[in-house]
């Protein structure tokens, strides 16, 4: 079935409920990142619904282009799980019942203090000459199979924990020592913040061009990515390949780049914090709390942030933070000059280097002419000076503005920690 002569490995998804959009597929993508590193050319991904027919219709195309299959899903108990069956169907082979699998199911059921039925007697089905593939956490086993020259087939549960045990106890020394696994992909991802995908694109177009390292361009949530991947022998030799492109990019993009792979915004502005000896008090109204829960979920946040105040009313304003109330009833509280009292009052009443406010229009009403749903401003109040920006993140939704506006007062603080000087006050 397959005329691949190349290793190509396809990954093909087993569930409804992926369909549906019940649930995320993060097998997916894990394995996706799994294939890179084991340098296994990875070409296309599958997502098919618990029905035998189309499932083998995917199980044929994906022969005929990749020569390692990795499932996910579909070895439940349950009439619906059907993936097991359908590969033997596929490649017209008979199942039969493996006396230990049927026996480790029985263990692990009277150790849970389950109980066993008709059903879970089918999970102990593999096609005649497959391997199996132990399962130490769940009751599903997955397959090791050859079913024809040039084709491995490999068998995991839907469940994430169990797959990703079974994938790295047993599928990567068997790939590594099949000699699957040849050259590495390694890549690093670097991070920006207030800058469009397609200005920095254009800054950069010209290593579009390049083979090896590659760079790709991304975003979502108003952060931009540059992923740039480089392919060698081992993931040492890859980063090497990257590293002068890497330096190149941060110097074409200077402060627009505040970090590269797991780092966020938040862990940015906490590292700068922390090299200051600085510490950080926020005040809120229309992010209701969500820039301070940002920061809390940073592990050692309490190093350098003090705390906050959420000023959702008026009175609470000018009460905790001392905006003025005349500013209030003529400006409005969406303005530069309550943003500034905010940053400034809460700096003062919690005694902190810098102060950062968000006030805005979230939406979905209480937009004007002059002030639209997604109108947001941003102040700092830090040792120099006191300063306000005005935002339009556009009516994308209100929890587009919220989330876009936390990230946006972050990116504003580490801006404005980058251009002042230490230790002013």
């Amino acid at each position: 079935m397959t005329n691949v002569e190349v290793k190509v490995a396809e990954v093909i998804s087993v569930g409804s409920e992926l369909l549906l959009g019940d649930i995320l597929n993060s097998n997916g993508q894990y394995l996706a990142q799994e294939l890179a590193k084991l340098g296994i050319a990875h070409y296309y991904q599958t997502t098919v619904g618990d029905n035998p027919e189309r499932l083998q219709q995917a199980i044929e195309l994906a022969a005929s282009r990749a020569n390692l299959l990795i499932f996910t899903g579909g070895l439940g108990p349950t009439p619906d799980d059907l993936t097991t069956e359908t590969i033997a169907n596929t490649f017209q082979t008979a199942l039969v019942e493996r006396a230990e699998v049927w026996n480790d199911i029985q263990a692990k059921f009277a150790q849970r203090g389950r109980t066993l039925t008709d059903n879970n007697r089918k999970q102990a089905l593999l096609p005649e000459g497959a391997d199996i593939l132990k399962n130490p956490v769940g009751t599903a086993p997955g397959m090791i199979w050859s079913p024809q020259p040039h084709l491995l087939i490999l068998t995991f549960p839907g469940v994430p924990s169990e797959m990703k045990r079974m994938w790295q106890d047993i599928a990567v020394p068997l790939l590594k020592a099949q000699g699957w696994s040849a050259d590495v992909i390694a890549s690093r991802i670097l991070r920006f913040w207030g800058v469009s995908e397609s200005a920095l694109a254009e800054k950069v177009s010209h290593l579009f061009e390049q083979a090896n390292p590659t760079v790709a361009p991304y975003s979502n949530w108003g952060e931009v990515k540059l992923r740039i991947s480089a392919k060698a022998p081992t993931t040492d030799a890859a980063m090497a390949l990257i590293a002068p492109m890497e330096a190149e990019i941060r110097d074409i993009a200077g402060i627009d780049c505040f970090g590269a792979d797991a780092q966020s915004l938040g862990t940015a502005v906490g590292a700068l914090l922390q090299q200051r000896q600085e510490t950080l008090a926020v005040a809120e109204s229309c992010t209701g709390g969500g820039l301070g829960s940002y920061l809390t979920e940073i592990p050692g946040s309490s190093q350098y942030f003090h705390g906050g105040v959420i000023a959702y009313d008026n009175s609470v304003k000018q009460s905790l933070l001392d905006v003025s109330a005349a500013d209030l009833a003529q400006l409005g509280a969406v303005s530069e000059a309550v943003a500034k009292q905010m940053a400034q009052g809460v700096r003062d009443r919690l005694g902190t280097t810098w102060g950062l406010s968000i006030t805005g229009v979230a939406g979905p009403d209480g937009g004007t002419p002059d002030k639209p749903v997604g109108c947001v401003y941003i102040g700092v109040a830090g040792p120099v000076n006191v300063m306000a920006k005005r935002y339009q993140f556009g009516a994308r939704g209100r929890d587009w503005v919220r989330r876009v506006s936390v990230c946006s007062a972050l990116d504003q603080l580490r801006r404005a920690c980058i251009t002042t000087p230490f230790h002013l006050d």
